[in-house]
């Protein structure tokens, strides 16, 4: 059937049956993602199948870690360099349109993870069957990216499954597991993973056929009329969540489902259209370089063995428990110490429903509790590889308990501090080996929040330093090697914007009115609610830490707040009052008119001390410093971080808006050390955006 045609990309082989099997294995790459040359040659294959007339066709991947992953990201973002993304788009949608027309039976086999246009493939053919495994996962994550699916996900999603089931698939990117796809009728069957194949061949023979009431709901829900009545509905949760501006993929993409008829070809245009205008979207482009700075996280530990196998965490606090139990959660052995056993139990607690939330069954749950170790009298310090410090802030207990530590390790094990604040210089002094200490700051809630600070001092082994990267990846977290001075990075650029969004709170501003300034801003949350959600005495610690530093005041009143018991979130009571773990901001005054400068504030105070971080070179280059932020504060993804922030405003822009504001209200706004920083040289000769 295919004699004379070579592929690079793609295996075939047919059958006694008349079955062809293809099998993706992209050349020379780890993962299935689709470049063009992956996608013309499944383009000549299936013209070739059109001709001949299979008697069914089963596609699958020859990677072991799964279907595919969507689209070549690297040439979709050649594409919207030159334009030519509608037509790379349609290309695509011309070879799946191709598929889905084959007049003999089409069955996609699938595995570990089918992202994006994995998923479209599989959508354009007529059934499809998954591993059953906790690997497999199926999703249309495009959202992530400033953009929504393009080789048909939106044409054919809604009309197979109907539209309230389809479409907040796509708007969140949040994928399916095996069993929730079989449920949702997004595939029509699962098998155990070693008969994926066999029972996909099966499958071909014997079609499964859908329930009329199935296929009759869906169709109902993608009428003209109920377009028209869903999608005002779908716009506005969708609005409740993100705004328009900011993130203006999902409306996108509701528009294209609402307008889409009948016609596949129709349905098809618009999406190509759609998409093709999102890319060129400052939104879209912040979005993607975000994607490959994740990328470059996760790939930093890459190759190393971290040589830890088991790890010992001093202090059963939220932040030392929590550590303990994401470390046995991903696989490693963890002993757990404190005082009490009574310190101990509550992260023994917290531990156990985060494996019930996490794992399902209940032998995993099982396995992972047993990792975990209660140990009051710090017996597991000899046989750790590494072992993580803490304990509450202060510099004077962290070196007492390094001195009991560390002359019970053996060879090259690791110590670390879990200090959001204190200079590691300071913490070494008198560490035998200061070569095997570095910092390990988490940030809580740890099971939620991805970015963890590897923080360096001058006595730092390289060597350790790697072996750090790859414990980090091994526990998926995304690593960012920061210089030991205080703060780091994250805590040092977030302290100055909660502190004036507190100095503003006192000057007489209401709290939901700065909240709603600072998520207008795109901020995942207002700095009111965070500093009571982090807790008022953790911003008073770090802000005593920080502040002679930066050159900045505790606003008053804190204190008075702690000594009467109201540290925010936990007690029910900060600048907030709390209720079932949500805070009841109270009614603003409709006549209160805020400052005109009062975001500016906030905001400029933050990236005038990341300038001032790159200026100091706290990290090695400005994209790992707009990681770190974005990772570590959820500081306004679409924005693409505060250095390509000042980048695309226009430095000098921001710069003179910095002077105005230290006329205005002192010398602390003042332009740091960093704008002359060659990373934003470039950006000194820019324009501000509209301008």
């Amino acid at each position: 059937m295919f004699e004379g045609l070579r592929f690079n990309h793609w295996k075939t082989s047919l059958d006694d049956s008349g079955i062809v099997t293809l099998t993706l294995d992209r050349a020379n790459s780890s993962v299935n993602a689709f470049s063009r040359e992956v996608l013309d040659e499944l383009g000549q294959i299936v013209e070739r199948l059109a001709i001949e007339k299979a008697a069914g066709v089963i596609i699958h991947s020859a990677k072991s870690n799964g279907f595919a992953v969507g689209a070549d990201i690297k040439e979709f973002v050649e594409y919207a360099k030159h334009g030519t993304v509608q037509e790379n788009i349609e290309n695509g949608q011309r070879v799946f349109e191709a598929l889905a027309r084959l007049p003999c039976p089409t069955v996609a086999a699938i595995h570990g993870a089918c992202m994006g246009g994995g998923t479209e493939l599989a959508l354009a053919c007529r059934q499809r069957i998954a591993a059953d495994d906790d690997k497999t996962r199926i999703g249309l994550p495009e959202v992530m990216l400033g953009i929504h699916p393009g080789w048909g996900g939106s044409a054919r999603l809604p009309r197979l499954i109907g539209a309230p089931e389809a479409l907040p698939i796509m708007l969140t990117g949040k994928t399916l597991s095996a069993r929730r796809a079989m449920s949702l009728g997004v595939v029509d069957r699962l098998a155990r993973p070693e008969e994926l194949m066999a029972e996909a061949r099966a499958l071909l023979r014997h079609p499964h056929t859908r329930p009329f009431a199935r296929r009759a709901g869906a169709w109902a829900t993608n009428t003209w009329l109920a377009r028209q009545i869903l999608a005002p509905m779908v716009i506005k949760q969708t609005a409740a969540k993100v705004r328009k501006e900011h993130y203006p993929a999902p409306f996108a993409l509701i528009d294209v489902w609402k307008r889409g008829g009948s016609d596949i070809n129709q349905r098809l245009k618009l999406e190509a259209r759609s998409v093709a205008k999102l890319a060129q979207t400052a939104t879209a482009q912040n979005l993607i370089r975000i994607f490959f700075l994740q990328e470059r996280l996760k790939g930093q530990g890459s190759g190393v063995d971290p040589q830890i196998r088991h790890v010992h965490v001093v202090g059963a606090g939220v932040m030392g428990g929590d550590i303990a139990a994401w470390a046995a959660l991903k696989g490693f052995d963890v002993t757990l110490q404190d005082r009490e056993m009574k310190f101990i139990q509550p992260a023994l607690d917290r531990a156990r429903a985060l494996y019930e939330k996490k794992l399902k069954t209940p032998e995993k749950i099982e396995a992972a509790s047993r990792r975990l170790r209660a140990d009051v009298e710090g017996a597991g310090v000899a046989q750790a590889d590494l072992a993580i410090e803490a304990i509450f802030e202060n510099a004077q207990a962290k070196q007492s308990l390094y001195a009991t530590i560390e002359p019970q390790f053996q060879h090259d094990e690791i110590l670390a501090s879990n200090t959001s604040s204190i200079p590691l210089d300071e913490l070494r002094k008198a560490l035998k080996a200061p070569q095997r200490f570095l910092g390990l700051h988490f940030f809580n809630p740890v099971a939620q929040m991805p970015l963890v600070e590897v923080v360096r001092h001058d006595q730092l082994d390289a060597a350790i330093e790697k072996r750090a990267l790859a414990f980090c990846k091994a526990i998926g977290k995304l690593p960012v090697a920061v210089k030991g001075t205080p703060g780091f990075l994250v805590n040092r650029i977030l302290m100055p914007y909660l502190l004036e969004a507190l100095r503003l709170y006192n000057e007489g501003v209401p709290g939901p009115v700065l909240d709603k300034q600072a998520k207008n801003f795109g901020m995942p949350m207002g700095p009111i609610e965070l500093a009571d959600t982090v807790g008022l005495d953790v911003c008073a610690s770090v802000g005593k830490e920080l502040a002679p530093f930066l050159g900045l005041e505790l606003p008053p009143g804190l204190e008075d707040k702690l000594e009467a018991g109201k540290r925010g979130k936990k007690d029910g009571q900060g600048l907030y009052t709390w209720h079932d773990g949500k805070p009841q901001k109270p009614e603003v005054d409709p006549d209160y008119v805020a400052p005109p400068d009062l975001q500016d504030r906030m905001i400029l105070a933050m990236v005038n001390e990341a300038v001032s971080c790159l200026g100091d070179d706290v990290v090695d280059d400005a994209d790992l410093l707009d990681a770190g932020v974005i990772f570590g504060t959820g500081f306004a993804p679409f924005r693409g971080g505060p250095i390509q922030y000042v980048r695309s405003e226009g430095a000098e822009n921001l710069h003179q808006k910095l002077e105005n504001l230290a006329k205005r209200h002192g010398e602390r706004f003042m332009p740091k050390n960093g704008w002359d920083h060659p990373a934003l040289k470039q950006a000194m000769l820019q324009l501000p955006s509209g301008a």
